[in-house]
């Protein structure tokens, strides 16, 4: 059985929530009690303009302050309101702004933790969600929702309070009728942060749906499959758009009884305050007002449970977030930081891999490569020769056997430290959508002699000087040919100055001429290990190899040097004369 690596699991879902959420806020303190208290105060007005609408009344009927002085006052509270609000306004924009800056880029950091190995069995649809949708959902819903919240509670005790001021009695009316929009909200809200999570859900497989349709575009033209994927995306598109649909129907219900039991609520408060004013116990002025302050309870009571909802919902998508990126991620803490160098060698003990059970692609390995040489490992198709470069790479910790880098078994080794030793050339090349001169050095800073040296080595110094460093390379090196996008890496490699040089394939789209005259560069690095994958049976490069591994069926069916197998005349010999 194949030995796991240290999983690093998440015990405490609410402690992982604290991780992410406390990224909302950190060095943004300023700026949200800034925005609480201006809202605070915007939130105020309202209350203070209820009072003076209820002395306008009642100056109208000869009661109380003059409507002159009135004026003055309501003027002054406009001007008021618009300065705090426009505080408001920008201390708001600015702490949510900086708030999900922060989370996208802890998030995003957080996702560059994970090995190669477990990020690669991962569905990237997720992450992408998250950044997108979800991070939306989280701004609207958790942050925005914040300040709203804040408005809609000052609001609700506010009004309490100036209504029990102007008449207690009326008071608890108006409490007693705002109790049947409270339960009505309450009860029809509850599975509203489900939705949102089927939302999410249904949205990751959509934009999963989509990277393979468009990944896979040319396959679909070549097999005039248009028609079929067309349905699939229709397919996708239309479970995603029904799932909102649901989310915003199960919305709008909850708004719909809210705002019919309000309308019972204030239609029942008028008809008490207008008896109470024909008793003579209280103005037609605090009539008007009570009617007023009424909505203003009223409507938290009917949006609090809704904005509360909301926020689980949210909370649950960083929930969501926070499991995804626990799962799969390997526990470092105490993990070896060797230096960047190989003195001795690598040696392979009994290795052994499968990607399944029960159907082995390695079988008992035994291999030592020394430091500061060459070798080339070559075999056919399926031999194992690439998933044996994946795990010298660190791309999985769940082999059977050892990998030792200068006697330090490979699983016990960080990942900073092994990718400082280590420079991997693959077959299949990712670029950026971005200049050549930054996939090259992949937006790090070196010295100049060092890109031009790197530059030579891969052969691509031709394509600097005809198209120059800042030319775009397009989404995926679209811009380039295969040979171009093969000899970026190269230079990617070489530049980051490792002393180990891992190669699968790296040749594979050079033509013969180049391929050799850029391995030829790389062979001639002094202090350099090489351990070469290569289907090019070339004997002026296997023969500069200190030697030779011959694979068949995952295990090591030869060894030595060029001039040594073509004696033996064994399968590595049955291989090179079949190639040329």
């Amino acid at each position: 059985m194949n030995r796991k690596q240290t999983i690093k699991k998440s015990p405490n879902t609410q402690k992982d929530r604290r991780c992410f959420t406390r990224k909302l806020y950190a060095g943004n303190h300023c700026l949200f009690v800034a925005a609480i208290i201006t809202g605070a105060l915007v939130n105020s007005i309202n209350l203070v303009l209820s009072v003076m609408m209820q002395k306008i009344l009642d100056a109208a009927s000869g009661v109380g302050d003059s409507l002159q002085s009135l004026g003055i006052g309501c003027a002054a509270i406009i001007l008021g309101f618009l300065l705090i609000f426009e505080i408001f306004r920008r201390a708001r924009a600015g702490f949510i702004r900086r708030a999900m800056t922060q989370y996208k880029e802890f998030v995003f950091g957080e996702l560059t933790r994970k090995s190669i190995g477990t990020f690669s069995a991962e569905n990237t649809s997720t992450y992408i969600s998250a950044l997108t949708n979800d991070t939306a959902s989280i701004q609207s819903n958790y942050l925005e929702n914040t300040f709203e919240l804040l408005g809609q509670l000052i609001s609700f005790f506010g009004s309490i309070a100036l209504m029990l001021w102007y008449s207690p009695i009326l008071t608890l009316v108006s409490i007693l009728l705002s109790l049947l929009p409270m339960i009505l909200s309450i009860l029809t809200s509850g599975n509203l942060p489900a939705l949102e999570q089927q939302v999410s859900t249904q949205n990751e497989t959509f934009v999963g749906t989509i990277k393979d349709l468009l990944g896979g575009f040319s396959v679909i033209k070549s097999f005039k499959a248009e028609a079929q994927v067309q349905k699939l995306f229709c397919s996708e598109n239309n479970q995603l758009e029904s799932t909102k649909a649901r989310r915003f129907l199960k919305a709008e219900r909850i708004k719909m009884f809210s705002i019919a039991a309000m309308l019972i609520s204030q239609l029942g408060i008028f008809l008490v305050a207008a008896h109470l004013a024909i008793n003579g116990k209280i103005t037609a002025g605090v009539v008007i007002v009570f009617v007023q302050l009424m909505a203003m309870i009223l409507q938290p009571v009917g949006t609090l449970p809704k904005l509360i909802a909301d926020r689980k919902a949210a909370l649950a998508l960083i929930d969501k977030i926070s499991g995804a990126l626990a799962q799969n991620t390997m526990d470092e803490e105490g993990k070896l930081r060797i230096p960047a160098k190989l003195s001795e060698g690598i040696r392979v003990n009994h290795l052994g891999f499968s990607y399944e059970e029960n159907e082995a692609v390695l079988q008992n390995l035994n291999m030592e490569f020394r430091a500061g040489k060459s070798y080339a490992i070559v075999g056919n198709s399926g031999s194992g020769k690439s998933t044996l470069l994946n795990l010298l790479s660190g791309n999985s910790m769940q082999y059977d056997g050892e990998i030792y880098y200068d006697g330090n078994e490979l699983r016990n080794i960080h990942t900073d430290t092994l990718y400082e030793l280590l420079a991997i050339v693959q077959q299949n090349v990712f670029i950026f959508n971005d200049t050549i001169r930054n996939n090259v050095t992949m937006f790090k800073d070196f010295p100049e002699e060092r890109i031009e040296e790197a530059l030579r080595q891969s052969g691509l110094s031709a394509l600097i000087a005809q198209k120059g460093g800042d030319y775009i390379c397009g989404e995926n090196g679209n811009a380039l040919s295969g040979g171009e996008k093969q000899r970026i890496s190269i230079a990617r490699a070489l530049l980051n100055n490792a002393p180990v040089l891992l190669m699968d394939e790296a040749t594979a789209a050079l033509d013969a001429v180049t391929a050799a005259a850029v391995m030829g560069s790389i062979l001639d690095i002094e202090d350099l290990t090489r351990i070469l994958v290569t289907h090019r049976l070339e004997e002026t490069l296997l023969s500069r190899c200190d030697e030779i591994l011959v694979m068949h069926g995952g295990q090591l069916a030869e060894r030595g040097s060029f001039a040594e197998l073509m004696k033996r005349q064994g399968l590595f010999y049955s291989l090179y004369m079949v190639a040329q």
